[in-house]
């Protein structure tokens, strides 16, 4: 741990600190302007350094490497701007979780399509012309692109100053960030602000891409690792503040930086590895962050309002006719391992499906009712199956007991965490859960003696008498269809009408005695501990669990079902959930491109059904029945 190698490492998280906030800063603009958290923003990243690559190996002779990349840059702002006309302009309307659904759906089109054009292989650009050699500092080598870099950081911030604070667009850029309605009352073209900022945003994403050309190869899987790393500098340095986020960057960038060069340290006789908080670092500065600044480092506190969201209609006794059905549904699912005894993947799959809607369920249960937006509620799914697969291994417990205990360890991780992510609100709350759901990713990703680390668990079977897959469904059956039954009469209780309350109006809640804070941890722990019993159901379905089980993915995954579904129906969940597991299964077994298609799907579902399946079919039903009323 010398003072050079210090030195040097500072300077690489500034040269990173540079990249980050190209980013982060496209990121920030484009949520500041159009309240959209652009799932996409990463694609952008990726294809900008995809696309450098193909313009420097057939323009460079001619046009240049510097030149190139520009270029790049500029053809990725041009797509995103077509991508804010043709695909954005159309769902701004909507619910903003579901403008994140569509974004997500982007993702995996824009995914596919680099594989479909530039194949599965890495691709390494060349060094940077004029900039190939390295300088000594400290007596040790520094790259001279990487002193380039840090550069670069600097100056994008100051142009980006100048554009907002000295230009006409940039003050109404800044209007736009605190009060859009406003705006657009004051006869401001708000379709083409937006659409310039976003293709603004995307050019710096692609820019930040491009410029990555001469450090690191071009791959696949660049896009979900850029977006989580941006996203947390955009809420650590405050949502719409660009200088916030430079600050962000830097600080989680030299933290990181920190980190390896400390490696392995030896406290109070304890080996400590800072170089495995790598994995990790940016979400434990987050969640500290938003726990003592829950704005962030320089963003504004959100001004109260009266009502914080559209009231929704209040729920109606279910009807008879609505009853009928939900038994109808409960018997077909008892009748489908005898009918289709000759083809036991169906059982499989039909397992998989009803322990994903326990898992939506629980998460539409503090998304829709209790209005709080979770990112990380794939740790209480994992708690609940570790706690399973632990109980039985290291605690030698049989599998019953197992599975009555394991959401009980899920339901104290939702203590623990609801506790700091109900003082949040908004994109703040869900990026904490994300914060927490992360740091237990990388806690069990890392501790190979009790968790078995990267391998995961395995050996995690059920008892004798459940080990037949028919057996296994029908407990699965028994414990999903009264977990979600039991969250839907939770919501017509005393209880469901004061969350409801506190999601309308926090304000008059509060005026009126409802204890809102309270309130809203409890459902956390409620959502948490259905979570948990879909992941114990899970982990002795399969009889191994993985680290994947907490990773952000499964949040995604269950963002999307409730999202797919309908966020503001009870069924919803349920039909989302269904909807895209089968998707998911039956386009992954049919072609090599299954993302793209996924994707074209639920892009086609957005632009279909806006509210959601099951909310489109509620719909339908309300018109009709309204208009047989009127008669």
């Amino acid at each position: 741990m010398s003072f050079s190698g210090f030195a040097v490492q500072l300077l690489n998280g500034l040269a990173g600190a540079s990249s980050l906030f190209l980013v982060a800063a496209g990121l920030s603009l484009i949520f500041g302007v159009t309240r959209i958290v652009n799932f996409a923003h990463g694609s952008f990243y990726m294809l900008g350094i995809y696309i450098a690559y193909t313009l420097v190996e057939r323009l460079g002779g001619s046009l240049g490497f510097w030149p190139s990349l520009l270029l790049a840059a500029l053809a990725v702002g041009i797509l995103g701007a077509l991508v804010e006309m043709i695909l954005l302009r159309r769902i701004y309307h909507a619910p903003e979780l579901f403008q994140l659904l569509a974004t997500f759906a982007l993702v995996l089109v824009i995914k596919d399509a680099a594989l479909w054009f530039w194949g599965p292989d890495e691709l390494l650009g060349p060094r940077a012309p004029g900039l190939k050699g390295a300088v000594e500092i400290f007596g040790r080598q520094f790259p001279t692109y990487d002193l380039f870099l840090i550069v670069i950081g600097p100056i994008v911030l100051g142009l980006l100053w100048l554009m907002l604070t000295r230009t006409r667009w940039g003050t109404l850029v800044r209007a736009a960030t605190q009060d859009r309605e406003m705006v657009s009352a004051l006869g401001v073209n708000e379709a083409w602000l937006f659409t310039s900022v976003f293709a603004l945003g995307a050019m710096l994403a692609g820019l930040g891409g491009a410029l990555q050309l001469p450090r690191e190869p071009a791959n696949l899987e660049m896009d979900l690792v850029t977006i989580g790393a941006a996203f947390v500098v955009v809420v650590v340095g405050g949502m719409g503040s660009i200088t916030g986020a430079y600050v962000a960057a830097l600080l989680i960038a030299e933290l990181k930086a920190v980190c390896i060069w400390l490696g392995l340290v030896d406290v109070f006789g304890i080996s400590v590895s800072f170089s495995k908080l790598t994995l990790v670092v940016e979400f434990l500065v987050m969640a500290v962050v938003l726990v003592a600044r829950p704005s962030g480092l320089l963003g504004r506190p959100q001004a109260p309002t009266r009502n914080a969201g559209i009231t929704e209609a209040p729920l109606r006794a279910a009807r008879p006719l609505y009853k009928f059905g939900v038994l109808a549904l409960i018997a077909v699912l008892a009748m489908v391992p005898l009918v289709m005894r000759d083809s036991p993947y169906v059982t499989v799959l039909a397992i998989d499906l009803m322990v994903a809607a326990l898992f939506a369920t629980g998460l539409h249960f503090i998304m829709g009712p209790a209005g709080m937006h979770s990112f990380g509620h794939a740790a209480y799914f994992g708690l609940g199956a570790y706690g399973a697969a632990l109980l039985v291994r290291t605690a030698g417990l049989p599998m019953e007991a197992a599975l009555v205990l394991a959401p009980l360890v899920a339901a104290l991780g939702a203590l623990l965490f609801g506790w700091f992510c109900v003082r949040l609100s908004g994109v703040y709350l869900a990026m904490l859960t994300l914060a927490f759901a992360q740091i237990t990713w990388a806690i069990t990703y890392q501790w190979d003696t009790v968790t078995g680390g990267s391998n995961g668990l395995t050996g995690v079977w059920p008892a004798t008498w459940l080990s037949d897959k028919t057996s296994y469904y029908y407990l699965t059956l028994v414990i999903v269809a009264g977990g979600v039954l039991l969250l839907w009469r939770i919501l017509y209780s005393p209880f469901g009408y004061a969350m409801r309350a506190s999601r309308d109006s926090a304000l008059r809640a509060d005026a009126i005695g409802i204890n809102v804070k309270r309130i809203q941890w409890t459902a956390f722990i409620l959502a948490g501990t259905v979570a948990g019993a879909a992941g114990a159901l899970y982990a002795f379905s399969k009889g191994s669990i993985s680290p994947e089980s907490l990773y952000v993915g499964k949040s995604v995954d269950g963002i999307v079902m409730v999202m797919l579904g309908g966020i503001q129906t009870l069924i919803g969940p349920v039909v989302g959930a269904v909807t895209f597991n089968w998707l998911h299964d039956t386009v992954a077994r049919n072609t090599d491109y299954w993302r793209a298609m996924l994707g074209g799907i639920i892009l086609l579902l957005v632009l279909l059904f806006p509210q959601g399946i099951a909310g489109f079919a509620r719909q339908l039903f309300d018109r009709k029945r309204e208009a047989k009323e009127a008669r």
